[in-house]
């Protein structure tokens, strides 16, 4: 497979300026070759890394189009084998008819993810920054795409290299002194090897820390605006975008369904839904809205109660109040450009976590927006900053792996057993390390990870 050269679309399908189909492997200077014609009597490929300009032509010497191609010798390039770029213009039919004329001479079509897999087979790079390009392609924030970049330059991979290389070398003494005996092999001092242990373990104790940080600048928070009807839930999603995305009447039942949206504050992005008002019904079409309301509800990381501020406060109203406690949650009084009849008091006997607004007239809404913050991170900034972010569950997975069998190594030594118990739980430890690197871990795992990716990455 590795000996194969591939060949694909690289940009998204549709119209645009430019296209470029890619091919990568052995072969890839001598597919070129056979349809590219330079121009002005230009040796091709020439000196790597360099754009040449020419034409594209089939068998029949008709041209499809007139283009830059890139050469990029290998190992200095993306998946460290040859490559050939055809930066074309960027329609369906002359970017499939080129890379049609690819396939036909001896390229085979990529699989997902399979030019970025290669970088990784080929130690360009490792799991953690190939798992980082498909981040940065999906950022839906700055943050989330500083994130991703920092961890696709190896932040993330050099701090789990020092912690994996600190474990590997006591590893390698306390086994060294075990399986030779004969050679004098001096035994690490029980005290430095539970001293780098409990290094290791505030070490990744840190990175799980970040790691709340990290799924919400990849995944962003799952967030429900719910409340009874006509209470301007989906005037409130339309301020929030700063766009007439749901549709507003005066008429309570409007909102019949699910609309779910992504709103960025300030960097934290909010899978955001606005449902139907949640009360008892007669209607059919209503009540299926109802109940998926509740779904989305129940299943809500954040809830953006919306209450109608110049209403009194009616029992649907009060029964979703009295269910928040215990949950992330603000509530937001809407309305407040009207005359206002709702009694704070009953609303406060339950929460303090309250936003006035009008979405009508945008008053309250910088309020809102640092409440949502504070209610989903705390006092935490989202900043990618210097630091090494763990972005996915599969890093957070095997990290604690890694701590639970570092708190082993210490009982271990705490309780006096032989050192030969140590060196099992050590090595596990750095075990759980290579598999977020890619070091040591399975093949369907290495799969799964390079399916996420789009044809031509």
């Amino acid at each position: 497979m590795a000996t194969d050269t591939i060949a694909a679309i690289s940009t998204p399908l549709g119209e645009g300026g430019i296209g470029i189909v890619r091919m990568s492997g052995p072969r890839a200077v001598e597919i070129a070759k056979g349809i590219f014609q330079p121009m002005g009597g230009a040796p091709w490929p020439g000196e790597s890394h360099r754009l040449t300009y020419g034409r594209i032509v089939d068998e029949t010497g008709h041209v499809l189009d007139e283009v830059l191609v890139s050469f990029m010798q290998a190992p200095h390039s993306y998946t460290t084998e040859d490559i050939v770029e055809i930066n074309c213009h960027g329609g369906m039919v002359v970017m499939q008819q080129i890379l049609d004329l690819l396939l036909q001479r001896g390229a085979r079509l990529a699989e997902p993810g399979e030019f970025t897999r290669r970088a990784f087979m080929n130690g360009r790079i490792d799991l953690v920054q190939a798992e980082a390009v498909i981040d940065l392609i999906r950022a839906k924030s700055d943050a989330a795409a500083k994130a991703a970049s920092h961890q696709l330059q190896g932040y993330l991979s050099r701090e789990l290299r020092e912690i994996w290389q600190r474990l590997v070398d006591i590893l390698a003494h306390m086994e060294a002194s075990l399986d030779f005996p004969e050679d004098d092999i001096e035994e690490l001092p029980r005290e430095e090897i539970a001293g780098t242990v409990a290094e290791c373990m505030s070490k990744v104790e840190d990175l799980i820390r970040r790691s709340h940080q990290g799924r919400i600048l990849r995944e962003g928070v799952y967030t429900v605006i719910a409340g009874p009807p006509n209470v301007g839930k989906s005037s409130l999603l339309n301020a929030l975008l700063q766009d007439d995305r749901a549709i507003v009447s005066p008429y309570a039942g409007t909102t019949r369904d699910v609309i779910e949206e992504l709103v960025n504050i300030e960097g934290l992005v909010l899978r955001i839904a606005d449902t139907a008002g949640i009360r008892a019904t007669e209607d059919v079409v209503e009540q299926l809205g109802v109940d998926r309301s509740k779904a989305a509800f129940a299943a809500a990381e954040l809830v953006l109660c919306v209450l109608d501020g110049s209403v009194p406060l009616g029992e649907d109203g009060l029964e979703l109040v009295k269910s928040l406690p215990g949950r992330s949650h603000v509530v937001i009084i809407n309305k407040m450009d009207l005359p206002q009849r709702l009694d704070r008091s009953m609303v406060g006997s339950y929460t303090d976590r309250v936003v006035e607004i009008s979405a009508l007239t945008g008053e309250g809404l910088d309020r809102l927006r640092e409440q949502i913050r504070r209610e989903v991170l705390g006092d935490v900034r989202i900043d990618a900053g210097s630091e090494a972010t763990v972005m996915r569950l599969r890093h957070r997975r095997h990290l604690e792996e890694c701590l639970e069998r570092l708190r082993d190594a210490q009982k271990t030594l705490e309780q006096g057993l032989p050192i030969d118990f140590v060196t099992i739980d050590v090595r596990a430890a750095g075990e759980a390390i290579g598999r977020i690197t890619g070091e040591n871990v399975a093949e369907d795992v290495i799969q799964q990870v390079f399916e996420e990716f789009c044809v031509g990455k």
